[in-house]
C-alpha cells in the first residue's frame, strides 16, 4: 500500500461513507456478510489507488463508481438471491418438512444502524428505509446487475442520468432504457412495495400491534396470534425452504414442528425498515432463554401480513449485537448493539 498521498485523514474522509455503501452494496447483492466485504474491498481499492484519483469527480461518486464495479463483479456469478416465497410454492402443514438450502439462495436481513446512514430530510430517509424493505430487495433480486445497478442511484439515490451514465461508463440513453426495463419488472411483480403500510416511525396503532404480538408469542397464545395475522399471512423460515400462508398452517407449526418455542422471549431490534425481534428459546439444557431466530415482521392495515424468521442465530445475533444466552431471571435485558 505504499502510496504517498494516503494519509489518516484519507481513512476518515473514506470511513464517513461507509454506511452508505454498505446500503447501496446490501441492495446490489442482497446478502448482509457479502455487502461488508464488498465495502471493505472497496475502501481498500480507494485507499491504495487515491494517487490515480484526481478529483474530477467527487470522493463519493468515485468510491460509488469502484463499489459498483466490486458488485458487479461479485454478481457474475449469476446468484440472485430469494425469499421461500419466490422459490417454491407453499406447502400445507401436512406435508411440511424442514430441508434447508446453501446460505447463498436467501436473500438475508439487515441491521437498519449498518445500512442508514442520519439524513435529516424525512422524504430522503423513507425512500432509505423503504429500499430495504424484505420485498423491495427481493424484487430488486430478479433484475440484471446493471439494471439493478441504475434503479438503485436513480431512484433511491436520486442521482441524474448523467452522473450514472458516467459512473457506469455509458450513455444516459442506454440508462434511461435501463431504468425504465427495471419500472417494468418491478411493476409486474407488483410485491415490491408490499410492506409500504408500515409508517416511520410506527404509528400507535402498529405500536400496538406489536405490543399484543409480543404479548401473544411469548405466551404462545394461539387465538390471540390468529387474531393479528392475516387471514393470507405468509410465514418463512430461511435456510428452509418451506413456507407457510394463513393463519391455521402458521399456528398449527407453531404448536406441532415448532412447539418447542413456548415460553419464548422477544427483543426489538431494527431489521430491513421494518419491525424485527431477537427471538429466544428456553434453553432446557443450560437454562435461561438461547438465540432462536431473527424475526422480521411486515404489517399492512392493522394485520401482520409477513412473519419471516431467519434461523442461523450464530450469524445474525453478532450482526445484530445481539446476546448468544439470556438469563432467566432477569426480564430486562440491555440489549447489545
Amino acid at each position: 500500500m505504499g502510496n504517498s498521498t494516503a494519509t489518516p485523514d484519507l481513512d476518515v474522509a473514506l470511513e464517513k461513507h461507509r454506511t452508505e455503501l454498505t446500503g447501496y452494496c446490501y441492495r446490489m447483492l442482497g446478502s448482509s456478510f457479502e455487502a461488508e466485504d464488498a465495502v471493505q474491498d472497496t475502501l481498500v481499492r480507494a485507499w491504495r489507488s487515491y494517487g490515480t484519483f484526481e478529483g474530477r469527480s467527487s470522493l463519493r461518486s468515485w468510491l460509488y463508481r469502484i463499489a459498483t464495479n466490486v458488485c458487479l463483479d461479485m454478481l457474475t456469478a449469476g446468484n440472485k438471491r430469494a425469499r421461500p416465497m419466490d422459490l417454491t410454492d407453499s406447502t400445507p402443514l401436512a406435508q411440511a418438512a424442514l430441508s434447508p438450502r446453501p446460505d447463498s439462495t436467501w436473500l438475508e436481513p439487515m441491521p437498519d444502524a449498518r445500512v442508514l446512514p442520519a439524513v435529516t430530510d424525512p422524504a430522503e430517509a423513507a425512500v432509505a428505509k423503504e429500499s430495504i424493505r424484505l420485498a423491495f430487495m427481493a424484487a430488486l433480486q430478479q433484475l440484471p446487475p446493471k439494471q439493478r445497478a441504475v434503479l438503485i442511484l436513480r431512484e433511491v439515490l436520486a442521482w441524474k442520468a448523467s452522473e450514472v451514465a458516467d459512473l457506469l461508463g455509458t450513455t444516459v440513453a442506454s440508462v434511461n432504457s435501463a431504468l425504465q426495463r427495471a419500472r417494468a419488472t418491478l411493476a409486474e411483480r407488483g410485491d415490491a412495495g408490499a410492506e409500504g403500510a408500515v409508517s416511520d416511525p410506527l404509528d400507535e396503532e402498529q405500536q400496538k400491534l406489536l405490543e399484543r404480538y409480543v404479548k401473544a408469542f411469548e405466551g404462545y397464545d394461539m387465538t390471540a396470534l390468529t387474531a393479528l395475522l392475516h387471514e393470507d399471512a405468509i410465514m418463512t423460515m430461511p435456510p428452509f425452504d418451506l413456507w407457510l400462508r394463513g393463519t391455521a398452517d402458521i399456528t398449527g407449526f407453531m404448536t406441532t414442528i415448532g412447539a418447542s418455542c413456548a415460553g419464548s422471549r422477544l427483543l426489538p431490534v431494527q431489521a430491513n425498515g421494518l419491525p424485527g425481534f431477537a427471538h429466544y428459546k428456553p434453553d432446557p439444557e443450560k437454562g435461561g432463554f438461547s438465540p432462536w431466530a431473527v424475526q422480521v415482521l411486515e404489517i399492512s392495515d392493522g394485520r401482520i401480513t409477513g412473519f419471516h424468521c431467519f434461523l442461523d442465530t450464530q450469524r445474525w445475533f453478532p450482526l445484530f449485537g445481539l446476546p448468544l444466552h439470556l438469563e432467566a431471571e432477569s426480564d430486562e435485558v440491555e440489549q447489545g448493539g
